[in-house]
């Protein structure tokens, strides 16, 4: 466990640095979200060496909230996708590192273009039936916002998997009750999660984000549950921001980069372990 903690704290500092570098770009949600991306990659997903975009006998994921890809690039990149030093190109022209993920430029572990929210679940829901059709026993794996959870056709989704019987899949939505207009409660009130997603006869689970331990016991937790009739979902609580005290919980921290002297404050905050890019 002690390496997938250096691995989450130093894809914090390269989450500050990518989005400090091009003055854009949206740290909140990609802190809060950190333990999570690291464990599924680092731990929990059995993944093939390299990158075939069918996926095919290896579990594949789908980043639906596409605004955290300073975090999604980080961990590709620790993960041998493509060159660490591409991190340096984040957002700039040309360059494959989109400021929402995109497939036109055939960037590695990337299967979906993921800039507009609320699309995520409708095509992890299609890759699993995919899987099932191939007879591939492999699982889908996907993260969503819980503000993301506003756009109706997440919705119809999560109805169509249930009545469909989408066992192979685990969605996470990360539950930090922070959106780019303000907490989720005054811009559009979803509450309570699990008990929606219960009434659509989904396999509800909860767990802490924040907490490596706890992601790692929650994701093979969720595992226990795949093949049983129901479409799995984890209901993540996170802190927006999470790692870096004077962006911890603050919904202005959602698509905001830092100064030069926040950058300092930030980086103070989080060691380094890996070595920068």
């Amino acid at each position: 466990m002690t390496d997938l903690k250096a691995t989450a704290a130093q894809v914090r500092r390269d989450i500050v640095r990518m989005v400090h570098s091009v003055q854009s770009g949206h740290p909140g949600g990609s802190l809060g979200c950190t333990e999570f991306l690291t464990a599924l990659y680092f731990e929990i997903m059995n993944r093939k060496p390299g990158f075939d975009m069918d996926g095919k006998g290896e579990d594949i994921f789908f980043l639906s909230n596409g605004h955290i890809s300073p975090l999604f690039y980080s961990i590709l990149a620790r993960a041998g996708y493509f060159p660490l030093e591409e991190l340096k190109t984040f957002r700039r022209i040309n360059s494959r590192l989109q400021g929402h993920p995109a497939t036109h430029e055939h960037l590695p572990g990337v299967r979906v273009a993921s800039g507009s929210l609320g699309q995520g679940m409708s095509v992890a829901i299609g890759a699993s039936l995919a899987k099932k059709l191939n007879g591939d026993t492999n699982l889908v794996f996907s993260l969503h916002g819980d503000g993301e959870l506003d756009e109706g056709q997440n919705w119809e989704a999560i109805m169509f998997a249930a009545h469909h019987k989408v066992d192979n899949m685990i969605c996470t939505i990360d539950w930090n009750g922070q959106q780019i207009d303000g907490p989720t409660k005054k811009v559009l009130n979803t509450d309570s999660l699990k008990e929606k997603f219960e009434a659509f006869h989904w396999q509800v689970l909860e767990m802490q984000g924040n907490d490596m331990d706890a992601v790692i016991a929650g994701l093979n937790n969720a595992k226990t549950f795949v093949g049983k009739g129901k479409p799995i979902v984890i209901i993540m609580s996170t802190i927006m921001g999470y790692g870096v005290d004077f962006m911890a919980g603050n919904y202005e921290w959602h698509g905001v980069a830092p100064n030069d002297e926040q950058l300092k404050k930030a980086l103070d905050q989080l060691p380094e372990t890996l070595g920068d890019y």
